[in-house]
């Protein structure tokens, strides 16, 4: 009989198995995907990780602490370390921020894990402080390398015989005996044959809920008002908080299920693998970001890097829910992008050439990608053109002409006053980020929409797409899952998204991404160390 159970096989269950593995544990592992699959939404991601006071951050001479570092986490998150309801999110970003340089960036390369030259800088902070230096570290290989050596590390583990990896099982509930968890009951995905399992110990890390479209919905924070009618799926297609009710079910306390991390980019995937499966853009700082009749979105105009919350709530606020960005192919060239492992081939790769090819001469292989197989995407060789052909995607004349006529030579008479005279805010913007290397590089200086050399235009209809659960269970600093008193439940761990990434929300509101992977390393560590030691 296996001492512990872990739900899950993605960078949180995979992290707690290898914890398990060393502490001399029989483990099993039940992942409800396919084997090819295994590793989860990680796998599938950019691999940007959160990290304070890293080599590469020495290097570009940016100085972090973690007290900064925590500082901005409590801004950004709207966390109070003295109101008792963020008592569990405080512990764990603080030690989130105390621990990630050791047990997240040195454990990952000791793994043989590296990163980029240079860290990106995201969630800068618009209302509210952010990130007050670069910490978005990106895998060189992507999520995938991530996913990957890590699988390699649990294959190659010398205790690999007290590891038993079950493909197809979607677990549906947990096995209780005198208030402790004892195990958990299932059925096969593919063959539907039910199972029942028992262990010392059981963590959970399935992920979260964000795959289930209508959980969403329910969920749906006030701040965003009522739920747009499109939402795209960039989530785990089996995460649908199936385990989030198990553990509820055994008294365990869910929290914050309204803290969500979506995002206002969102296009359909050319090549769907699960209903409504949506891609997240990158939006290009330089173009304009449109409401449903074409008019610039403000009096503040969206601009991304900043502050990914607000834009889903700006969108949202619409009478229409979902937005238009209109550029030129040169500013899509140079700064279009799409999240994750799939849509960023020559980093996946690990292609030095190709990768420094894309950097200084554009990304002419994802602009020509989107336009061709993307439905979202559409080009005109002038503005009349351009409106009648975003009307007849959406299927009606909403589109004004006249009204973004006024828009996009309005913005270009500003480029046209010279920097000097920029009094636009996304222009501001625009110089603000250049001052960065890793933004300058990927920016443009200052491109006017109508510029006849930097053709034709390119107009993207945008939804809201749903990502990640910042809520979920609530677990202590040792990973334990917490009931309604706020005592351990005997024998029940919880760690990654399922646990809102550690104590059942430890971002708060928003959060400073790439604490995301990160989140899920530790937590998932820590819940393995833990349960470890109870079994």
């Amino acid at each position: 009989m296996s001492e512990v159970i872990v739900i899950g096989g993605g960078i949180a269950g995979i992290c707690a198995a290898l914890e398990l593995l060393d502490a001399g544990r029989r483990v099993l592992l039940l992942e409800r995907d396919a084997p090819e699959n295994f590793g989860g939404l990680a796998k599938e991601s950019f691999g940007g990780i959160f990290l304070v006071g890293t080599p590469e951050q020495r290097r570009a001479g940016i100085r972090d602490t973690p007290e900064l570092a925590l500082a901005d986490w409590h801004a950004f998150g709207a966390l109070d370390p003295d109101d008792p309801n963020d008592r569990w999110p405080c512990a764990w970003a603080e030690t989130y921020v105390q621990r990630c340089h050791d047990d997240v960036g040195v454990w990952l390369r000791q793994r043989g894990v590296g990163f980029l030259p240079a860290p990106h800088w995201v969630e800068r902070g618009l209302y509210t402080p952010g990130n007050s230096v670069p910490r978005f570290h990106i895998v060189w290989g992507t999520g995938r390398e991530l996913a990957l050596r890590l699988i390699d590390t649990l294959e190659r583990h010398p205790r690999r015989a007290d590891l038993e990896i079950r493909f197809g099982q979607r677990v549906e509930s947990l096995l209780t005996s005198n208030g402790a968890v004892t195990g958990c009951r299932g059925i096969g995905e593919e063959d539907q044959r039910p199972f029942e399992l028992n262990a010392g110990s059981v963590i959970v890390a399935a992920g979260g809920f964000n795959g289930n479209i209508e959980r969403v919905k329910q969920n749906w924070h006030r701040d965003w008002g009522a739920p747009p009618p499109v939402i795209l799926n960039g989530s785990h297609r089996y995460a649908d908080g199936r385990l989030h009710d198990a553990v509820a079910a055994t008294g365990g306390q869910l929290t914050r299920l309204d803290a969500m991390w979506n995002y206002a980019a969102g296009v359909h995937h050319p090549r769907p693998r699960k209903p409504g499966h949506g891609l997240s853009l990158v939006p290009p700082r330089s173009a304009l970001w449109l409401d449903w009749q074409g008019r610039r979105i403000g009096p503040m105009p969206l601009v991304t890097g900043f502050d990914t919350r607000d834009l889903v709530a700006r969108v949202c606020a619409q009478e229409r829910q979902y937005s238009w960005q209109l550029m030129n192919r040169r500013i899509a060239v140079k700064e279009l992008a799409v999240s994750g492992a799939e849509f960023n081939p020559s980093i996946r790769d690990k292609k030095k050439l190709a990768f420094l090819r894309d950097l200084i001469f554009g990304n002419t292989w994802l602009h020509d990608e989107m336009i061709a197989n993307c439905e979202d995407f559409v080009v005109g060789r002038d503005l009349p053109e351009m409106v009648d052909k975003m009307n007849a995607l959406q299927g009606d004349d909403a589109v004004s002409l006249d009204a973004m006529r006024a828009t996009v030579e309005a913005y270009d008479a500003q480029i046209d006053r010279g920097q000097t005279f920029h009094n636009d805010e996304q222009l501001r913007r625009i110089a603000y980020v250049r001052h960065w290397k890793g933004d300058r590089i990927r920016t443009c200086k200052f491109q006017k929409i109508l510029d006849p050399k930097a053709g034709p235009l390119i107009a993207v209809r945008e939804f809201i797409i749903s990502r990640k659960s910042l809520g979920g269970i609530q677990t202590d600093l040792q990973s334990r899952v917490l009931d309604n008193a706020g005592q351990p439940i005997a024998g029940l761990f919880a760690a990654g998204e399922a646990a809102g990434f550690g104590g059942g929300g430890m971002h708060g509101l928003r959060a400073l991404e790439g604490s995301f992977l990160g989140g899920c390393i530790l937590s998932g560590r820590i819940a393995g160390q833990a349960a470890a030691a109870n079994t």
